[in-house]
């Protein structure tokens, strides 16, 4: 999401009439949460981390569950909802450097990490602004805006509601930076691939040069352990560097031959190395990149209880397929590559609970092909454009049929057209390859084929020399990666 996207939905929004809540403790509505959040999503929305890819990832994973848990709180009849722990890297104001001087990164911004659990949307907006020490003056006339909009009240049910306007000197006062200067800003300074390239590949071909011997040599460790240890494939999480991915698989060939016994059990599982050790919904062994050997070598032990844990979660699926006309639950690997196994299964047990008492009349095959994924932090069931449903955990078993008989014909076109869209997508990706010469092409998972195929047929019609030989990554920003990889938006201009 573009921050010119952002900045037009906070508008929209604030132009909409809101319903006020009736319990006094959620007094704030989803259009006062995002007014009062603004100092806050300006401080950590992606598209200023377009220079730090793994800082931006880190943001939009935990603006989706912020937005979740949110979301989750002015649910009618919501009464608690599960902690939630945020991590987010927060740009730093200049006036404001002096006072966290110690936690400032040499980026120019800095991480906090906090949890949420309260039970209304006030506490929650005010748990966010101080947990990233940012001002809340502005609070206070937002909650005398709220306060009058619910003695504003007509026998017509409909509140009055005025946006938040903050005046200039507030940006003054308290160091935050204008997010209308910076988006005129932003468009007057708009990037096209040409000039882009023109400025940044000398410097690409160079990384890209200076990386071949350590590329080669991670080929070399990864095609070696997967021999010894048997392992189908060793893969990552998010873009690492090169040498950082050699240093992990090093760490693990020592491992192997200090231990061999404790690694025999990885034969035939998929290893991934994250920010977290445990087994993921998709089966595979995650390694955590901060753990040492020893806490490796604890999961390799427990490795025989994760597995029994994935039978349990297979068996569940099956039987949620049975009760609900042979759909399947499927897991969506590019997206959630670190989900927790427990989570997953967790997910799986509520779901399956909630459907066994109600006998829905489903015929056994009904929904035979048809895909579903589940949901904690969803309200309604929805059906997504690649065909697969996205079914809450919570949703009512009636509802659930009336939404899955309904749809399943849109279902089954839709699914029939990303195949369609996949295939045209990996011709697409060959063809630029070979015309443009590159070294590989590839895109980050956020990259929809949508978004991808008009992509790849514009780069082949503008045919930039510029690009032969280069590592391509289409992505959502441009970016020259540590080991020379271009990362260059979807939606790129001329």
């Amino acid at each position: 999401m573009s921050v010119t996207c952002f900045l037009r939905g906070c508008m929209r929004v604030g132009s909409k009439y809101v319903a006020a809540h009736t319990v006094q403790r959620r007094s704030l509505s989803g259009a006062d949460a995002i007014n009062a959040l603004r100092p806050f999503y300006f401080a950590v929305h992606p598209d200023f981390f377009g220079q730090h890819p793994r800082e931006r990832e880190v943001n939009e994973n935990s603006l989706k569950r912020l937005n979740g848990y949110l979301e989750s709180l002015q649910k009618p009849g919501a009464v608690s909802v599960k902690p939630t722990n945020l991590t987010f890297y927060v740009r730093i104001t200049k006036d404001y450097t002096e006072k966290i001087e110690r936690e400032l990164l040499p980026t120019g911004f800095r991480a906090v990490s906090f949890t949420l659990q309260n039970r209304d949307v006030l506490s929650t907006v005010m748990d966010v602004l101080t947990s990233c020490s940012l001002s809340v003056e502005h609070m206070q006339e937002l909650l005398k805006t709220s306060s009058e909009n619910k003695k504003g009240q007509t026998g017509s049910g409909t509140p009055f509601y005025r946006p938040i306007k903050w005046d200039k000197t507030y940006y003054a006062f308290t160091g935050m930076r204008d997010p209308e200067e910076e988006l005129e800003q932003a468009k007057k300074v708009e990037v096209t691939l040409s000039l882009w390239l023109r400025n940044n590949e000398p410097e690409a071909t160079k990384k890209q040069n200076a990386s071949m011997p350590r590329r080669e040599e991670l080929k070399r460790l990864k095609r070696d352990l997967c021999e010894k240890l048997g392992l189908v494939d060793i893969r990552w999480q998010r873009r690492w560097g090169v040498a950082h991915k050699c240093c992990q698989l090093q760490s693990l060939s020592r491992l192997s031959l200090q231990n061999p016994e404790a690694l025999h059990i990885l034969r035939g599982h998929t290893l991934v190395f994250t920010d977290q050790s445990g087994m993921n919904a998709a089966g595979h062994v995650m390694l955590g990149t901060m753990d040492v050997h020893h806490q490796w070598t604890k999961l390799f032990e427990r490795l025989p209880s994760y597995c029994s844990l994935l039978q349990q979660t297979d068996w569940l699926k099956e039987r949620i397929s049975h009760l609900l006309g042979g759909i399947q639950v499927i897991h969506i690997e590019k997206l959630r590559p670190v989900a927790p196994l427990e989570e997953h299964y967790s997910l799986l047990d509520s779901f399956h609970k909630r459907l066994l008492p109600r006998r829905l009349s489903l015929h056994p095959r009904s929904l035979q092909g048809l895909t579903m994924t589940l949901e904690n932090d969803r309200s309604s069931p929805s059906l997504h454009e690649m065909g697969h449903f996205i079914i809450p955990v919570s949703c009512d078993p009636t509802l659930l049929q009336n939404f899955l008989q309904s749809h399943a014909q849109e279902a089954r076109k839709r699914m029939r057209h990303k195949v369609q869209l996949e295939a045209e997508e990996e011709d697409v990706v060959l063809s630029c390859i070979q015309d443009l010469s590159l070294k590989s092409l590839s895109k980050e998972p956020s990259v929809s084929s949508r978004q991808m195929i008009p992509c790849c047929r514009r780069l082949m019609e503008d045919r930039s020399p510029q690009m032969q030989g280069l590592r391509l990554c289409v992505s959502h920003f441009y970016s020259v990666m540590q080991d020379g990889d271009l990362c260059i938006p979807w939606d790129w201009k001329r």
